[in-house]
């Protein structure tokens, strides 16, 4: 048996992102056979943008020698002590827009998203310009993604993890959801 509660950890995330403003639309679990490494995945949005333009997507990634230091710290602890919260799990929040014929310049939108996520929820902002035919203009799809250690010593102890990370990502969603459709109509 673990000795952290990492599906008990999603399951009340899932729950939590309604507090938040998000909906759940589908998670998925994964196991590599060969090193036990896991991912819990979450597809969400924010509860204004069921029909889009908005996706968002949580993961989680357990690897199994985090959780085996881990696991000896807590037993190495007398008794008292609280584990350190320097074991930590990546958790990545990806923000995902449709194809935008009227793109927005992604040096100013990568400023304005940096004073909303702060140092709570550092934000990366990217672009990929496709191109149907080689004749086609190309059609650019902006990808924003935030990379947060979660401390498996707050998870293990039930404390607060995530409350500061939803509300940026919140601000973040209903900025996005105010600028796309300028973005998404053709110019």
């Amino acid at each position: 048996m673990a000795i952290i509660d990492l599906q008990g950890f999603v399951a009340d995330l899932k729950d939590h992102v309604h507090e938040h403003g998000f909906h759940v639309h589908d998670e998925r679990h994964f196991i590599e056979t060969y090193t036990n490494r896991q991912i819990w995945e979450v597809d969400l949005h924010p509860d204004r943008a069921c029909d889009g333009p908005l996706d968002m997507h949580i993961a989680l990634e357990a690897g199994s020698r985090a959780l085996i230091m881990f696991e000896d710290e807590l037993l190495s602890l007398d008794v008292g002590e609280e584990a350190s919260d320097d074991i930590r799990l990546p958790l990545t929040i990806s923000f995902a827009l449709p194809p935008l014929p009227s793109a927005p310049d992604l040096l100013i939108l990568a400023t304005d998203l940096a004073g909303i996520g702060t140092t709570d929820l550092p934000l990366e902002v990217s672009a990929l310009d496709s191109f149907g035919a080689v004749t086609d203009a190309p059609v650019r799809a902006i990808s924003i993604v935030a990379r947060v250690p979660v401390e498996l010593a707050r998870i293990f102890y039930g404390r607060d993890v995530l409350c500061d990370v939803l509300d940026r990502c919140s601000k973040v969603a209903e900025f996005l959801l105010d600028r796309a459709p300028a973005w998404i109509d053709e110019p």
